[in-house]
C-alpha cells in the first residue's frame, strides 16, 4: 500500500521525499573520515537537494498540485536538511554553536508550532518571511561549505590565496551571510507566532 501511494504521489511531493532521503546520504559524507572527496560530494548533495526544493514548489504550483501534505513536508525537509548541514558545520568548528542552535531552536519551535495547528485540522503554510529565510539560509550554508572544501583542498587554497578578491570573498562572505541568515530566521520565527497566534486554540 506504502509503494502504491508513493507510485501515485504527485511529482512536487516526490521531490520532497527525495529532499529528505538526501539528507542522511549528506551526513555520510560529511561525517565519515576517510571518504575521498567527501566534503566535495557532501556539498553536491546539498546544492542538488536545494535545487529539489525550488523545483517541488514551482511544480506544485505550476500544475496546480499544492497538497496539504506538501504544505507540512516541504517546510520540514528544509528544516531537516539545514539542521544536518549546520550540526556537520559545528562539528567542523566553522559556524559557531550559538548560531546553530539559534536557528535549529526556531525551527523547532515553528514545527512545534504547525504540529498544534495540524492537530486542531488546520495547515499553516510557509510565509514570504519563511520563504526568505531558506533561502539566505541554503546561500550561507553553501559558502560555509564551499569554504570547508577549500581548507581540504592545497589546490584550491593556493588559488584563492594567490587571488585578492576571492581570498576576501571566502574570508567575509561566509560569515556575513550566516549572520545574516540567524537573524532572518529569527524573524522569520517571531512573525509566524504573531500572524498564527490567533489560528491556534492553546487551551485545547
Amino acid at each position: 500500500m506504502i509503494w502504491w501511494e508513493l507510485l501515485v504521489m504527485n511529482l512536487a511531493n516526490k521531490l520532497t521525499l527525495i529532499r529528505i532521503f538526501l539528507v542522511p546520504v549528506f551526513l555520510l559524507f560529511m561525517a565519515k573520515k576517510g571518504i575521498p572527496y567527501g566534503t566535495f560530494i557532501a556539498t553536491f548533495i546539498f546544492i542538488l537537494a536545494s535545487i529539489t526544493d525550488k523545483l517541488d514548489g514551482y511544480i506544485a504550483r505550476s500544475r496546480n498540485q499544492i497538497t496539504n501534505f506538501g504544505k507540512f513536508m516541504d517546510p520540514l525537509a528544509d528544516k531537516l536538511l539545514v539542521t544536518a548541514a549546520l550540526i556537520s558545520l559545528v562539528e567542523l568548528r566553522v559556524v559557531p554553536g550559538w548560531a546553530a542552535v539559534a536557528i535549529i531552536a526556531r525551527e523547532f519551535a515553528v514545527s512545534g508550532l504547525r504540529s498544534i495547528a495540524a492537530a486542531q485540522g488546520k495547515v499553516i503554510a510557509a510565509s514570504w518571511w519563511g520563504k526568505v529565510k531558506t533561502v539566505i539560509q541554503i546561500i550561507a550554508i553553501i559558502a560555509l561549505l564551499l569554504q570547508v572544501n577549500i581548507k581540504h583542498s592545497i589546490y584550491l587554497k593556493q588559488i584563492i590565496d594567490d587571488n585578492y578578491y576571492l581570498k576576501n570573498f571566502f574570508d567575509y562572505v561566509p560569515p556575513i551571510m550566516l549572520m545574516a541568515a540567524v537573524i532572518i530566521t529569527l524573524i522569520s520565527g517571531y512573525d509566524y507566532f504573531k500572524k498564527n497566534k490567533g489560528a491556534v486554540d492553546m487551551d485545547k
